[in-house]
């Protein structure tokens, strides 16, 4: 087993654009924590080698009391073999992070942060409905700096609104706090979201894909120059500085999902959790796991392979597809893969296939048009 996601299902409020699962009301924490260890426990069995990075994901971690989070580590290290120094992150919100906390938080064994900032202009974070505000995003990193040293932050583009020159300057504001991290992802609507009805309703403008291209090649020039490297199409490290947690995602390792929603796969098999906090508690206090499982098939495999590793530096090998999936897969991506090397969206480097430059924005597009279908 490659990692351990842990799902945090709350959040302070919701923002806007955001279609996780969470809940607003705190009231369940406790419950809801033991659950997490008691699921731990029932699935050690699943365990497939050791665990090399351990995640906190959400909904809001950070609103989880230190001893909670000490209580699912405590529970990890006895359950499970853990490697000698594994990758262990905490995504948190700007406004949960004080100097107590992150005192608190550096005195356990998170040795990495990853803080929701999404924006330093209190234009954005208003129309996302973010609980933090713009002087919030700015001193939680100063402060979360003279306790950790590796931080990444999250930052949405193409906000409805957003000029280039504001994204220049959210981008110019990241580089001087000198973060060694940053995940940038467009803006999405999604289905049954407050921005959705926003934009339907006219009180909010539509997303412009244009825009948000032209945000990306910003980002992606802007980035690069200052010595960052575009390992996957939306995370940019220095060296030595890449996620651990994400980069087994994207090489296909195993990795266990733990709480509400949480999913997980062991190669062969994807399962998730049930999406309902009090129907996961309930059934965990059963001595049941809440999960659908799906065996996937060879198509789905090789179709999760090239969706990404054509987002990532890693690209497709046509030796390990064949390797992987067939000698009928390995061909038919040669030959469908034949129309981007023409169009220059497609490079071979290394006996590698990656995107280029240009194909970059459209690299999940590109990766659907490979796809092999039944």
């Amino acid at each position: 087993m490659s990692g351990i996601y842990i799902h945090i299902p709350f959040c302070k409020q919701a923002c806007h654009y955001c279609d996780f699962h969470f809940s607003t009301s705190l009231k369940k924490k406790g419950d809801l924590v033991e659950a997490l260890l008691t699921e731990l426990q029932l699935r050690k069995t699943e365990n497939q080698g050791s665990v090399e990075t351990i995640y906190f994901g959400g909904g809001t971690p950070s609103l989880l009391e230190a001893e909670e989070i000490n209580q699912i580590l405590t529970t990890v290290f006895e359950n499970y073999p853990v490697c000698e120094n594994p990758e262990i992150t905490l995504e948190a919100n700007p406004d949960d992070l004080n100097d107590e906390v992150l005192q608190r938080l550096a005195n356990s064994n998170i040795n990495r942060l990853s803080i929701g900032v999404q924006s330093f202009f209190e234009e954005d974070l208003q129309l996302m409905n973010r609980a933090h505000n713009a002087g919030e995003a700015l001193k939680s990193i100063q402060l979360a700096k003279q306790y950790f040293d590796n931080i990444s932050i999250d930052l949405i583009y193409g906000i409805p609104g957003m000029s280039n020159k504001r994204w220049q300057a959210n981008l110019a504001e990241a580089l001087a706090l000198e973060v060694p991290h940053i995940s940038s992802y467009a803006l999405t609507v999604e289905p049954k979201t407050a921005l959705k009805k926003m934009i339907e309703t006219g009180k909010v403008q539509p997303v412009d894909e244009d825009k948000s291209k032209a945000h990306f090649e910003i980002l992606l020039a802007t980035l690069e120059e200052a010595g960052f490297i575009n390992y996957e199409f939306s995370n940019f490290g220095k060296p030595g500085y890449f996620s651990q947690n994400n980069t087994a995602y994207w090489l296909g390792k195993p990795y266990l999902g733990i709480g509400p929603s949480a999913h997980s796969f062991d190669g062969e098999h994807r399962s998730w959790n049930v999406n309902n906090n009090t129907k996961y508690i309930k059934t965990i206090q059963q001595g049941i796991v809440p999960a659908e499982v799906e065996e996937l098939s060879l198509a789905d495999r090789y179709n999760e392979y090239v969706m990404t590793r054509l987002r990532t530096q890693f690209g497709v090998n046509l030796a390990e597809i064949e390797e992987l999936f067939g000698k009928p897969l390995a061909l038919y991506f040669e030959k469908e893969s034949q129309v981007f090397f023409e169009k220059g969206l497609l490079k071979e480097e290394n006996h590698k296939v990656l995107i280029t430059k240009k194909g970059k924005f459209l690299s999940d597009g590109i990766a659907a048009d490979l796809f092999y279908v039944d």
